[in-house]
């Protein structure tokens, strides 16, 4: 039923928008016009055939990355014309209103105005209309999933050591290595990242989408991460495997030990509810670390566990994937936490940011989105990803390199 339900709707929708298209090309040439036409249902029937492959196949058969890739597909054909079909819908009303009028006329000649030439006008708004997010989604895809931004950040801290005073942090989130499509790029990516030389790195959880595996191509990239002090990882809610059927529970619990293994061989220090202590000039630094915890997905986090041991250390940093943790448990229960880095929301991939105004469909559903929150005494930074899930590019919402200097107050 469900499948028969969109199958439905995306009929419509292109039965609608078929018609302006056939406005705009009926003065067309033969060739040009029989050629666009025929070319137009090219994409109903790519989404027919995932349609039934999604219901009555595997749609992980072949890699989880697949099916995003369908699914990004069905996505860019049919959301550009629901924005044409606003103008086309326009289009329908005048007509309504001019036939209704018409009732009450004599003569439909002396009604003003033409309605042929306000149909083909509506029609070509419609068309240039349905261009310009599928412009904007091509361009995503094609140049915005791998342009890489360096942001740098300075914090200050009141009660910040000496010894640490100038540190540099550099954060990496969401990598998602599931969703790469250009390995040349990443690459590029973690050489920007390794240029700026930071003291330490932080990784703040989403190395894969599904499967351990995915990230196995992109171990020969992710291991030449490394920074004198230490790189320090933690999990993040797509790591345990929640977004894919398993046969056996055993069979997603050794998925886990083996992303557990990816971080070893990254040589990652992946904290898992524990903490280090980093000491210069027998001065200390506590870097804690909890699994995910969020308020909408899983809760595998334990804060209290992983902050026992680190009370000697007059700074405290903490790595914890989902910024509603901070809200929810962090600041209530430890005041004392001087900063917590986190990832998980992407900025929604998508954003729009002109001068000083900012928006992303992400603000309305997350408090803290995206850059750095202050607290009294207490910052909160959230790290727009690395990478990229679902949607496989980014628009008005590079991906992000964070470098990060700790100064004391």
């Amino acid at each position: 039923m469900t499948l028969l339900f969109f199958g439905a709707i995306f009929l419509i929708i292109d039965y609608y928008f078929f018609q302006g298209v056939v406005t705009v090309s009926k003065n067309w040439s033969t060739l040009w016009r029989t050629t666009v036409r025929y070319a137009f249902w090219i994409p109903t029937v790519f989404t027919f055939v995932a349609l039934l492959w999604w219901g009555f196949g595997d749609p992980y058969r072949y890699s989880a990355n697949f099916r995003n890739w369908m699914l990004t597909g069905i996505v860019a054909a049919y959301f550009p014309k629901l924005v044409g079909i606003v103008f086309l819908l326009v289009d329908d009303a005048q007509r309504g209103v001019r036939w209704i009028l018409s009732l009450f006329q004599k003569k439909a000649e002396s009604l003003p105005g033409e309605a042929i030439s306000r149909s083909e006008f509506l029609s070509r708004t419609a068309m240039a209309a349905a261009a310009v997010p599928f412009t904007a989604f091509t361009w995503g895809i094609v140049s915005g999933a791998h342009d890489y931004r360096i942001r740098k950040v300075t914090i200050k801290l009141p009660n910040l050591p000496k010894s640490f005073d100038g540190i540099t942090i550099g954060q990496i989130s969401d990598i998602h290595s599931g969703s790469f499509w250009n390995k040349t790029a990443v690459k590029g990516g973690v050489e920007m990242l390794l240029q700026e030389k930071p003291d330490l790195i932080f990784f703040t959880g989403d190395l894969v989408n599904n499967e351990s595996k995915e990230v196995n191509q992109f171990i020969d990239v992710f291991d030449k991460v490394r920074a004198p002090l230490g790189v320090f990882s933690i999990t993040g809610n797509h790591d345990y495997g929640d977004y894919k059927p398993w046969n056996t529970e055993q069979e997603k619990q050794q998925n886990f030990q083996d992303l557990i293994h990816a971080h070893r061989l990254l040589g990652y220090d992946l904290l898992l509810n524990e903490n280090r202590i980093i000491t210069q000039a027998g001065e200390k630094l506590a870097i804690i670390g909890v699994e995910n915890w969020g308020t909408r997905f899983s809760k595998h986090g334990d804060l209290e566990k992983a902050y026992r041991g680190s009370e000697e250390a007059t700074v405290k940093l903490l790595l914890s994937h989902d910024p509603t943790h901070w809200d929810a448990q962090v600041r209530p229960q430890h005041p004392n936490i001087d900063v917590m880095f986190a990832g998980h929301t992407h900025g929604a991939q998508f954003g729009v940011n002109i001068g000083d105004f900012q928006w992303t469909p992400v603000q309305h559903v997350y408090k803290q989105w995206g850059g750095l929150y202050q607290e009294g005494n207490q910052y909160l930074y959230v790290n727009r990803g690395f990478g990229y899930i679902g949607y496989p590019g980014r628009f008005g919402m590079p991906p992000e390199i964070t470098v990060f200097t700790l100064k004391r107050a």
